[in-house]
């Protein structure tokens, strides 16, 4: 097997794999879209960090990333990463082209001080997986899909579920704020002192988002946010919403209030054409997570490393 730097004229093989994983993934999980071309590829191929394999003058895998960007995930490293349309492999061999496709990515991304690697895998390719877990990487986000079919909940008494105009955005606030809280708790651990809930609170507020509430005696008890698309390729068509933020009070987790709310927003979304909703979530957070995968297919595992900084000290 010979590993070479991705260039350009990598780029229409490596695209006709990456869509041969995605047909792959589709097979598991009949609720993605059909979807006949992906992503440019043009950005990997100008990095410089990316690598290619060939078996005897035939592409048989590829692993590229993002250029790097500094304090990934809030912590001190640099970090990358590489979406799920930026690598691929034949599925003969597969585990072992991985193998064989990180270490020499790896290199790469070491030499340039690059210590934070995150991939983003398909849900349901356990070669893939398995080999990023031997190689010190475990599970940190998922993309999840589902279809527009109305949600099985029995009705909560007195609860109201309408879509919050942008004038009321402030009245869930103070669930944004538990929820970072609750983020910033074990076993999740994304904490945000008080500047930074403040600084994402503004930005939070002034997106292009779609917010809808469940009430209780007027007071928001549970939210969903609604943006047009998410974390993946797929999430860019056209006929699919994506949840970029939800909570629900907890004294009023399983009491049906956020079935209810889920429920409200599918039949509402569904109305205006759209056929499949997608969400992005923390797999280590525990209230969302145990909600998520209830209602939506997981379809994407995000794995990440933490390289030990004393490697940094072998490439100056």
């Amino acid at each position: 097997m010979n590993i070479v730097s991705f260039e350009k004229e990598h780029i229409d093989e490596a695209k006709a794999i990456a869509l041969d994983n995605y047909q792959e993934e589709r097979q598991f999980v009949k609720d993605l879209p059909e979807i006949s071309e992906l992503p440019d590829l043009s950005e990997f191929a100008g990095n410089s960090l990316g690598v290619a394999a060939f078996e005897q003058g035939k592409m048989v895998g590829f692993l590229c990333c993002y250029r790097p960007w500094d304090h990934a995930f809030g912590t001190a490293a640099k970090g990358t990463f590489s979406p799920i349309h930026a690598h691929g492999t034949v599925i003969e061999n597969r585990e072992m082209i991985y193998r064989k496709l990180y270490q020499a990515a790896a290199e790469k991304w070491v030499a340039h001080g690059i210590t934070y690697h995150a991939i983003a895998m398909y849900a349901h390719d356990e070669q893939a997986l398995r080999t990023f877990f031997l190689y010190g990487f475990g599970m940190r986000c998922v993309d999840a899909i589902r279809d527009m079919s109305s949600i099985n909940c029995f009705a909560v008494p007195d609860l109201h579920i309408r879509e919050l105009p942008k004038e009321e955005i402030a009245k869930i606030r103070e669930m944004r704020r538990q929820l970072s809280a609750h983020l910033g708790s074990s076993p999740c651990f994304m904490y945000s002192n008080e500047q930074e809930f403040k600084q994402w609170l503004i930005r939070a507020e002034n997106r292009e988002t779609d917010v809808y509430v469940a009430e209780l005696d007027g007071e928001p008890v549970s939210f969903i946010e609604i943006a047009d698309d998410g974390e993946t390729f797929v999430t860019e068509k056209e006929e699919m919403k994506n949840i970029c933020g939800a909570f629900c009070m907890p004294e009023y987790r399983g009491s049906g209030v956020f079935a209810n709310l889920l429920n409200y927003v599918v039949d509402r979304l569904r109305q205006q054409g759209i056929t499949h909703l997608g969400v992005d979530f923390e797999s280590y957070n525990p209230a969302g997570s145990g909600a998520w995968n209830k209602y939506f297919t997981p379809y994407t595992h995000s794995v990440v490393r933490r390289i030990d900084e004393c490697a940094l000290r072998n490439y100056k």
